[in-house]
């Protein structure tokens, strides 16, 4: 029987405590408990305990692939693109992988263009958005999407019949043609977990949608192994599909993209919708811009909705859709870290008066939308820190304030990562005798938060100390 003693927190922003963990459960709080033979005790000088968090939104394999930045804010222009790639060392495989590509840097890239950069060994990068790669000529003679048989609906083409390099939504379709006989199909996810835990996060919610056997596999492995935080929570399950029974791996709300790229027509979300509700399960929607909104928002007043149904992102708002949103009885899964990161782009690439629409969170709140925080990792921040400091400032990386009437306090934005996987937006946890030990030790009450950038002292997942203070 495993007993941890957690002595001197701060409970509720108020009272001091000490805290019992037996078997993953909280066991005891009391203002003060002796401790037990062999138990460990943790001292918490008066620092806040707190659930642990909840990323509701984030991709675990594209997180554990190394990667090289190709975007804002470390690559800005042609030129650092350029010696970027140029300097970039080749993987094991022989392959230069980057990410987080954005327009602004060099235009609309293809094969030509990346040729004209780094030509000796196959290039892949991977647009911001996660929907596009573009390849080299080199990467497209070695996946042999330059030969016949590539008929992959993703593979663009230019009038001639040629591939530009530019592959959409075809991830699965690309991995295996990189994948060499006998080399694991998806990386090792330790590094990844470890990184998540450090930031206090113990349960997260994988996003990525369509999800196999091979990857849900890997993902309940690493759970098995105590790789990942206790609780991983899958939208990307088929519909019909059963998951491997491992404890803490849940199935959630079905995952449809609509994306720019290929947007679905109303018939095609009308079906796909109604085929998720007529199996029992909610969606979980990916609408990034406001034409994904508004065609969504159309389909849902036609179907209804189900309990659970969730919005992912809702990067683009309008006023009179907030109404919508809350009549409809929808959650919303956003990600204000991105201002940070990309807000000035935005800023610049919207009229003025639309600036206040972008991954709202006051208004919504308000209306009574449920609205959980998240990351989108590794497309945005991951440090949830960040994120929630993010919701309170607005402030893009030049300074400027991306719709202030958005701004949420810390208060409001740390319970956004309270919901339980299967709520966000929902309900905050809190610490009680039977609750699951997902724990956080801060390095400070509740009230110092605000102006603490690395608050977490140690880590308390499913009932063991998972990390201490980095």
């Amino acid at each position: 029987m495993s007993s941890l003693l957690l002595r001197d927190a701060e409970l509720g922003g108020t009272g001091r405590a000490d805290l019992r963990v037996r078997d993953g459960i909280v066991a005891e709080i009391a203002p003060a408990l002796a401790p037990l033979p062999g138990e460990r005790v943790v001292g918490c000088a008066a620092g806040a305990l707190i659930p642990g968090l909840c990323d509701h939104h984030l991709h675990l394999h594209a997180m554990a692939a190394s990667s090289l930045p190709c975007g804002p804010p470390r690559v800005t222009d042609r030129a650092g693109l350029a010696a970027a790639l140029a300097a970039a060392a080749p993987d094991e495989s022989g392959w230069v992988r980057g990410t987080g590509y954005f327009e602004s840097v060099a235009g609309d890239l293809d094969a030509a263009a990346l040729d004209a950069m780094r030509s000796d060994v196959p290039v892949r990068v991977q647009h911001r958005s996660g929907a596009l790669w573009i390849l080299n000529t080199a990467a497209l003679i070695e996946t042999g999407i330059a030969g016949p048989g590539a008929g992959h609906p993703g593979v663009e083409r230019d009038a001639g019949g040629n591939p530009s390099g530019r592959l959409w939504r075809a991830d699965d379709w690309l991995r295996e043609r990189l994948r060499a006989p006998g080399r694991p199909r998806f990386p090792s996810l330790a590094a990844v977990g470890a990184e998540i835990l450090g930031y206090g996060i113990t349960a997260v919610t994988d996003a990525t949608p369509d999800l196999d056997d091979a990857a849900i596999g890997s993902i309940a492995g690493a759970l098995e192994r105590g790789e990942l935080p206790p609780r991983v929570h899958l939208l990307g399950v088929a519909l019909g599909a059963t998951i491997p029974d491992v404890p803490g791996l849940t199935a959630g709300p079905y995952k449809i993209v609509l994306a720019d790229s290929g947007m679905l027509t109303y018939p095609e979300l009308l079906e796909r919708v109604s085929a998720a509700h007529g199996a029992g399960r909610p969606v979980a929607v990916h609408c990034v811009t406001r034409e994904a909104l508004v065609l969504l928002v159309a389909v849902l007043r036609e179907t209804g909705t189900r309990r659970g149904d969730r919005i992912e992102h809702a990067g683009v708002v309008w006023q009179e859709g907030i109404e919508e949103l809350a009549r409809l009885g929808v959650r919303v899964v956003t990600q204000p870290g991105f201002l940070a990161d990309r807000g000035d782009d935005f800023l610049d690439g919207m009229p003025p008066a639309e600036h206040a629409d972008l991954y709202r969170c006051a208004s919504l709140l308000r209306a009574g939308v449920g609205v959980a925080l998240s990351s989108d990792a590794p497309y945005g921040p991951l440090d949830p820190w960040k994120v929630m400091s993010t919701a309170t400032t607005r402030r893009t990386p030049s300074g400027r304030v991306a719709g202030a009437a958005e701004r949420i306090s810390f208060a409001a934005a740390l319970e956004a990562y309270l919901g339980a996987p299967e709520d966000p937006g929902g309900v905050p946890r809190r610490i009680h005798v039977g609750a699951p030990a997902d724990l956080l030790v801060l390095r400070v009450p509740l009230s110092g938060l605000p102006g603490e950038p690395d608050p977490v002292r140690a880590v308390v997942a499913g009932g063991r100390i998972a990390a201490l203070a980095r």
